[in-house]
């Protein structure tokens, strides 16, 4: 019953109308009018369709759902949870899964996640026009997306993570014209990511766990996403240099467990909103940026294992909102007093396996000898005088500047 009472609250809310909800007989009923009287009723749930008769038009659409939904399950190859046995007869809404809205009704949302399924996508399913969401994670979906899927212009969320996708990155995703929500985690997917996904208005774009490889593209800063997920893939290169410059709502950003080299950029500091911040086990090099004591919001600062070096400032270790930040296996070789304070709180905060001296837990002192990176420029901004971050961002356009070729 959370679940329905979840996806009557999305189709609600793509509903330009007044609208009460009900529960009853298994389903979320909606009753839906404009202010003044007049109305009608909308059921969503697979399984139980109350509805009122539909209209001619909504027969239509409801005639081609089924030969759409009629086209994948032959597409569909193992059923071990038995959830297609529902999927009989022209009454697509009382499918288990599919989800009607109306007035009418037509097919508003399909939800098979964690259904166990084995199969394929099919180029069919694109008539569905109407549909909003699109959720199938957990299943054994191989192949990749059809070409057709930029016809589904309705479409807000599509969660494929957790599958057996493969090939390239699925260009199809981005033309599709309504998209908020993009989820391709835990697949095989390989080869680059095109800039054009950051050019999107995506909300969310989680990418982990899949084999895509290559450099970041340039204008991963531009994206207006508040997630971004790239964890665990294969790329490559350095984080731009422009990454930050042209945005600053990204909440959350991880790019660990990548092969990724050269300097944490200074244009860090831009995302005001930034909440997580994870870099682990790469091989990022060089000094930190001042400009992370801008990110008052910060609440996860993950620099493990990288070759880092320098002296942990005092600027990382009062950020207010800080309530885990590990620097474990990197090759700092000093910490300032509010760090050190830090060392003595319970749990969150991690500065072993370093350089540091008079401190346990430390490298091997012949390790410490030969600093990764140590001629490495990471173009830090001159700062005589104290960081002021409201003026951080025509500093870091005019140093982008000038290190363009």
């Amino acid at each position: 019953m959370g679940m329905l009472w979840l996806l009557a609250f999305i189709l609600w809310q793509i509903i330009p109308t007044q609208a009460a909800i009900t529960v009853g007989g298994g389903g979320v009923g909606i009753n839906i009018g404009n202010a003044g009287g007049g109305g009608a009723g909308v059921w969503i749930g697979g399984g139980i369709n109350n509805g009122p008769t539909p209209s001619s038009p909504s027969v239509s659409k409801l005639t081609t759902a089924y030969t759409a939904l009629q086209a994948w399950k032959s597409a569909i190859t193992d059923d071990p949870l038995g959830i297609l046995k529902t999927w009989v007869g022209s009454d697509v809404c009382t499918y288990k899964g599919v989800f009607c809205a109306g007035p009418g009704p037509f097919v508003a949302g399909i939800d098979l996640n964690h259904a166990n399924l084995q199969g394929t996508l099919v180029k069919e399913l694109s008539v569905l026009t109407d549909i909003s969401i699109l959720h199938l994670n957990s299943n054994r979906f191989s192949g990749t997306v059809p070409d057709t899927f930029k016809d589904l212009s309705s479409l807000q969320e599509l969660d494929i993570s957790n599958n057996r996708f493969s090939g390239p990155f699925p260009a199809v995703t981005l033309y599709i014209p309504n998209l908020v929500y993009l989820d391709l985690r835990f697949n095989s997917f390989s080869g680059p990511v095109p800039e054009d996904l950051f050019n999107k208005r995506l909300d969310a774009i989680f990418l982990n766990n899949n084999q895509f490889e290559g450099e970041l593209p340039q204008n991963l800063g531009n994206s207006p996403a508040s997630m971004i997920n790239l964890a665990n893939n294969r790329f490559s290169g350095n984080i731009p240099a422009s990454f930050g410059i042209a945005s600053s709502k990204l909440k959350e950003i991880l790019l660990l467990n990548n092969q990724l080299t050269g300097c944490i950029p200074q244009g860090i500091g831009l995302f005001s909103e930034m909440q997580v911040f994870d870099v682990s086990h790469n091989s990022l090099m060089g000094h930190l940026p001042d400009t992370v004591s801008c990110l008052s919001d910060i609440e996860v600062l993950n620099l493990a294992h990288n070759k880092l070096s320098g002296v942990l400032p005092d600027l990382y270790c009062s950020l207010g909102s800080l309530m885990n930040l590990n620097v474990a296996y990197n090759f700092f070789s000093g910490f300032s007093q509010e760090c050190s304070k830090l060392s003595f709180r319970k749990g969150g905060f991690d500065f072993s396996l370093n350089c540091l001296p008079g401190r346990d837990m430390q490298r091997p002192q012949p390790e410490c000898l030969v600093i990764p990176g140590g001629g490495l420029s990471c173009l830090r901004i001159p700062s005589a005088q104290p960081l002021v971050c409201g003026a951080l961002l025509g500093n870091l356009e005019v140093n982008v500047t000038s290190t363009s070729p």
